[in-house]
């Protein structure tokens, strides 16, 4: 395979893994800060890419259907802490896991009520010619892809350097202290999920132009992001963005060099390495025990 082809599956898993990378550092937000595995994660990429599909099909201005398509994968998020999460806090986290499929499940069922099982089209972000680069085709929603992404993942990190967001972290770390100094934990699983579920619905309208919209995108995305955190650990944002690149790439070169027929079990394969042989992840924290 000639460098051209090599370097236009970098390109490839780039994008997607990008696209694994927020939903993923989605994951990581929620299951930090509230110690929930909220497993419907994907469906607010679909939320996001249909909702946004939909205006901009309907006459809305691109830029107008993406925030509108953020937006409402932000309050779905909102909803399902205030109606389902914050009601099940009481039973074991495992129930609650489990509930979060059973919301999943809803979910979609309901995006297939909405929208019918046709997909929807969202047009690209800039309306140019591809650039070439080595041989290989750059596209510019590729190039938006990254830049957004890398902007978000920029400004995470920044928030959690911050004074505001070390107090996040130290009360995230310690319910009790954080209740003696005022913040309350049940706030910060309200903002949790609401910035996990923008993540998931900007993932999907930056996706959309690529792939479509279909009200089932969201389970696959949601699969495939959840390895990429676990790859870098449920608990490091950074980590679960370089599983999520991990994942793309290696998703890319198997369909390139080997076949698409396999890409998909290898992504699974690597999970199930990961829980055997490291299952805190690559960069996770280690939990010892004391005897």
């Amino acid at each position: 395979m000639s460098g051209a082809s090599l370097l236009q599956l970098f390109f490839s898993g780039l994008t997607i893994g990008s696209i694994y990378a927020l939903i993923a550092v989605g994951f990581v937000v929620t299951f930090s800060v509230t110690g929930i595995l909220n497993l419907a994660q994907g469906e607010f990429a679909a939320v996001g890419a249909l909702t946004a599909a939909s205006l901009h099909m309907h006459g809305a201005a691109l830029w107008v259907s993406v925030l509108a398509g953020t937006a409402a994968a932000v309050l779905l998020g909102i909803v399902m802490e205030r109606a389902v999460i914050r009601p099940a806090r009481r039973i074991d986290l495992l129930s609650v896991v489990i509930i979060t499929i059973g919301v999943d499940i809803v979910f979609r069922g309901a995006a297939l009520m909405i929208w019918g099982a046709d997909p929807l089209t969202l047009a690209p972000f800039t309306d140019r010619p591809p650039l070439h680069l080595g041989g290989a085709t750059l596209d510019w929603q590729t190039v938006w892809t990254v830049a957004i992404s890398g902007v978000f993942f920029v400004a995470l990190i920044w928030f959690f350097q911050t004074y505001q967001g070390k107090a996040v972290r130290a009360a995230v770390m310690n319910h009790t202290a954080a209740r003696i100094v005022g913040i309350r934990p049940s706030r910060l699983s309200f903002y949790a999920f609401a910035v996990s579920a923008g993540l998931g619905g900007l993932a999907g309208t930056i996706v959309a132009p690529i792939t479509g919209a279909t009200y089932d995108m969201g389970l696959m995305l949601g699969l495939k992001a959840f390895v990429a955190a676990v790859i870098g650990g449920l608990n490091n944002a950074p980590a679960a963005v370089l599983g999520g690149l991990v994942v793309g790439l290696l998703e890319a070169f198997t369909a390139g060099l080997i076949s698409s027929d396999y890409r998909d079990a290898i992504t699974f394969i690597v999970l199930l390495l990961m829980l055997f042989v490291r299952p805190s992840g690559l960069f996770g924290r280690t939990a010892g025990k004391r005897v």
